[in-house]
């Protein structure tokens, strides 16, 4: 049975070839496309025959304009032929969606100034997750709610829908939007399909060569009524990633200070405002992936009835190496008990009077390191969803579907060697010519074996180390649902029915035991340094490095090191420093990163929509309520009576949400939207563990948490408004205002205590006594709900063909959009919540556009250059490390980057295309600073290079 929105003025003309077509059919369009239009409604449908990158605007563009609510979407623009490589680089040309990259590539969304935190992914219907991991300055591990795309190929996609309003029948849990992913099914297509392309990758900087490509094979059988889709996706990539970072700045009174304050400009007194770099150094990190998915549908429509049965198998698997080398100053991140700042004297030092930056300084007694460390990662992810659709009679209908989504990842590898060379007289750097990438004289050559050391477990300190740090992750969503729908007359639809979902997340971590300090035995007799390292050359290329910073040094060779220490064998070598057990809970020190969280909710639901019209205005919409109860349970583990035990808690929260959606079109081709909504997002899972931890004794920077299970949801009402007018083919301006009053927010609250202190706090938790100075300060940490506070914005939008221009220029077309967002949170700066600060919420860009402009003559040849742009943003407040010039803040800078791809038909089955990514090699730049102030340290800047595809499809 076709349900065609009555009233429609006129579906987008949008007439596709056949597979075009049958992808615009997979996205739920083809009823406004070619379905017989009812005899009252008056609509008119044209054919235009357009394919590739205008078929997937005209798709996406009737997609938008047929639903109630504020939708976006991007649909394939053929056969396993997504627009762009990666799925978020993709979502991001959507208005108001930015993007965090990892490695060069896109990784998690933020959507009208709301991080991944507060975006649900659906995939095939039923919520998912996926996770894996990133460099430390990237967020490490993901173990949070957050969906990094990075894990899947866009091959395995044919659509993307982000539903920016709230319905009832749309499940809850998104401040931000709901991102709908759908794979291809057999019932898509008529017959047999098949499609198969490759692409050999390049990148400049690493400067090598890498396979990617993907097949689909789709067939129905019994005229229709059976069906079967595979499609699987490979890919390899290498990469090099290469900059400078300083793991953030820190005041110069930090750490116990200097050996000789008075040496700084101003004296000891300025100390507090004074800051430098805590561990400021160059590195490269070698990045390899693999990259492996496959989809595998099954589809039934028995004696072409009523009932269409689906079953989808979607899997990926991302396995990655991570090599990181760093060249780096150690002492100022170091206090006293670990023979770190007190020891460093200042022999020169100049101080920005603006900013307080230490922007040159020459000292003496440094400790310098050499450091490599390397990663084995996989995630492996699984879902399976069976999908039962019927309709009773002409009027009724209802869906079932269950399913389960599994992310696992693994990170059993993550060794680092360090090696020192100790007291080092005449280092110093120099900001001064370049802030992001300061010149660094070391005080001697960093290529010569002799001159660094390792230090085994008697030595003085700082030792060498070795770490050994596995980590894994899984969560799982399992999902049960079941609606109906009554077509009560022409105008009326009654709609119910029930969710129910689960959702699990356990971590898990491993360490050295804690006692060994990650101390390393000293070298064997006979062993030499120069046998056990490498040098790392070459490094540099494309950064323009101020003239005498090393682009060589000696790194430790980890493989050497595994040989003759047997790293790897999880034992006690019995030779002193030689403690390589692996340890999990009866380890004091990973105690942190042990939870399992479990989440069960059952909500109900009821909507009413209508398609009917207000005069002669068509008018359609639809309003409901959910109600949704959440039961948490969380167990972690804390440290108590020198014995580790379990702490669970519980907690459980009831709300009711309702929504309304309402789309007037007062003129032809005109749409006006309006939605209110209550919305709710669920806390940081890494938050709800009722546990605490504490630092060890003599541990570098003594910290302490407290976890809270009973922390409430996020909490806002939601206004929106947008004015759409369809002036042409393929053509929309847009305007769209939105409004969220987030009445009730989570914030890990950050301060400084002394140990005393924090036995006032919770005398449990942190008892007095056992060895601990009560008048050492600590960095406490505690999750907290606070008031939250407004976030208003809007988007404005344009997409249009030139087909008005003359004969060679009329094939031209251009896609864009930009979104203002503003938010002011009260963030609590004392974890009793009585001192507030007000600023910008993190992950929020108060500016982001992009644009496309592109060439398609529908037949041969199309192409098009893109570029996006994202404005700086917050990424922690309040953050470490702060001194006396106010509250800090970590952030990101800004960026543009551009794209470029271009594809010749060669026959009506063959293609051939050409891609680049990051034309610029735009730079990853990370800050520390005060907020609204006028320091902006960099913390991170590091580049990836720019990537090249080069490939062919071919389809029958």
């Amino acid at each position: 049975m076709s349900h065609t929105h009555r009233g429609a003025r006129r579906a987008i003309p949008c007439g596709v070839s056949a597979l075009a077509l049958s992808l615009a059919f997979s996205a739920g369009i083809v009823q406004a496309q070619d379905a017989p239009a009812p005899a009252d409604s008056g609509a008119a449908l044209e054919e235009i025959v357009v394919t590739g990158f205008r078929a997937s605007l005209a798709n996406a563009l009737n997609i938008k304009r047929n639903e109630a609510g504020v939708v976006d979407a991007i649909s394939a623009e053929d056969i396993a032929d997504f627009p762009d490589t990666n799925l978020a680089e993709s979502i991001q040309r959507i208005p108001g969606v930015s993007i965090d990259r990892d490695a060069g590539e896109g990784r998690s969304l933020t959507v009208r100034g709301l991080s991944s935190e507060f975006t649900r992914t659906r995939i095939n219907g039923i919520e998912a997750q996926a996770t894996t991991g990133a460099t430390d300055s990237s967020g490490g591990t993901n173990r949070g709610r957050g969906f990094d795309f990075n894990v899947f190929a866009s091959e395995l996609f044919n659509n993307i829908t982000v539903r920016k309003t709230a319905s009832a029948e749309v499940e809850e849990g998104s401040l931000g939007a709901t991102v709908d992913l759908k794979t291809s099914r057999p019932f898509d297509f008529s017959g047999f399909t098949a499609a198969a392309s490759a692409q050999a990758g390049y990148n400049d900087l690493s400067e090598k060569v890498n396979p990617r490509g993907a097949v689909l094979l789709s067939n129905t059988w019994l005229d229709d009524q059976v069906g079967a889709l595979l499609s699987v996706a490979y890919s390899e990539r290498d990469l090099l990633e290469e900059g400078f970072s300083s793991v953030r700045w820190g005041p110069a009174n930090g750490d116990n200070g200097f050996q000789n304050p008075a040496a700084l400009p101003g004296g000891a007194a300025s100390a507090g405002g004074v800051f430098h770099p805590r561990i400021p150094r160059y590195g490269r990190l070698v990045h390899n992936q693999e990259r492996t998915g496959a989809t595998l549908s099954l589809q039934a429509k028995p004696n072409e009835g009523n009932t269409t049965v689906s079953f989808d198998v979607l899997y990926s698997k991302l396995d990655s190496t991570r090599q990181e080398n760093f060249l780096e100053a150690w002492s100022l991140s170091r206090n006293a008990s670990q023979g770190g700042k007190p020891e460093v004297d200042i022999v020169q030092a100049v101080v920005d009077s603006q900013t307080g930056e230490m922007v040159y300084a020459r000292l003496d007694d440094m400790d310098i390191r050499s450091e490599q460390r390397f990663d084995k990662l996989k995630t492996e992810f699984t879902q399976f969803t069976l999908n039962v659709d019927h309709e009773f009679s002409e009027t009724v209908r209802g869906s079932l579907t269950g399913g389960r989504a599994k992310s696992k990842f693994d990170n059993p590898v993550q060794t680092t060697v360090l090696m020192d060379r100790q007291n080092t007289d005449g280092y110093s750097w120099d900001f001064r010519e370049n802030a992001n990438l300061p010149l660094i004289n070391y005080g001697f050559d960093v290529t010569n074996p002799s001159n660094w050391a390792f230090t085994g477990p008697t030595g003085p300190n700082p030792r060498s180390e070795i770490r050994m740090n596995p980590a894994f992750q899984t969560n799982v969503y399992d999902t049960a649902q079941g609606d109906l729908a009554w077509d009560v007359n022409d105008t009326f639809s009654a709609k119910g029915g029930v969710n129910w979902k689960r959702f699990k997340s356990d971590a898990q971590a491993f360490a050295r035991p804690a006692a060994t300090s990650n101390v390393a035995p000293a070298l064997p007799a006979g062993t030499t340094l120069a046998s056990v390292t490498k040098l790392l050359t070459g490094f540099g290329k494309g950064l323009d490095l101020p003239a005498g910073t090393p682009t060589s040094w000696l790194v430790p060779d980890l493989a050497a090191f595994e040989k003759i220490f047997n790293i790897n064998c999880n034992c006690d070598t019995g030779v002193a420093g030689g403690d390589f057990r692996s340890q999990g809970l009866e380890n004091s020190a990973t105690l942190a990163n042990w939870r399992n969280v479990k989440e069960e909710s059952l909500g109900f639901w009821a909507q009413v929509d209508w398609n009917t019209d207000l005069g002669d205005m068509p008018f359609r919409g639809n309003v409901g309520v959910r109600q949704v109860k959440t039961d948490v349970t969380a167990t972690g583990y804390s440290f108590i009576n020198n014995a580790t035990r379990p702490v669970t808690g519980k907690n459980s929260y009831k709300d009711t949400l309702p929504s309304i959606n309402l789309s007037l079109e007062p003129v032809d081709d005109v749409i006006l939207r309006a939605a209110a909504a209550k919305v709710l997002s669920r806390p940081p899972v890494t938050n709800l563990t009722p546990v605490f931890t504490l630092t060890a004794l003599n541990a570098p920077n003594p910290a302490a948490t407290l976890g809270n299970v009973e922390l409430e949801p996020y909490r806002a009402k939601t206004v929106d408004l947008s004015l759409e007018w369809y002036f042409d083919k393929e053509s929309l301006i847009s305007f769209a205002w939105f409004y969220k009053d987030i009445s009730t927010f989570v914030q890990t609250t950050q301060q400084t205590l002394t140990y005393a202190q924090l036995t006032d706090l919770n005398a449990a938790a942190f008892p007095a006594g056992g060895g601990r100075d009560p008048n050492l300060t600590y960095v406490f940490s505690t999750p907290t709900n606070t008031p939250g506070g407004p976030l208003k914005g809007f988007e404005v939008s344009f997409q249009a063909p030139f087909s008005f221009l003359p004969e060679g220029f009329n094939n031209l077309g251009v896609q864009a959009n930009y979104t203002h967002v503003s938010s002011k949170i009260d963030y609590c700066s004392t974890s009793a919540c009585a001192v507030f600060v007000t600023a910008d919420l993190v992950n929020l860009s108060p500016d982001a556009w992009n644009g496309t402009l592109y060439y398609d003559d529908g037949e041969k040849f199309n192409a098009r250059i893109s570029v996006a742009y994202r404005s700086g943003y917050y990424q922690q407040v309040p953050a470490p490390n702060a001194g006396t010039r106010g509250i800090v803040a970590n952030g990101k800078s800004a960026t543009t980057t551009f794209d470029a791809s271009a594809s010749y038909n060669v026959t009506e089955n063959l293609t051939v295309s050409l891609e680049a990514l990051n034309l610029t090699d735009e730079a990853n730049r990370q800050y520390h600073g005060e907020l609204d102030g006028v320091r902006n340290s960099t913390y991170l800047y590091h580049h990836t290079g720019r990537q090249f595809y080069l490939g062919a499809r071919y389809k029958m």
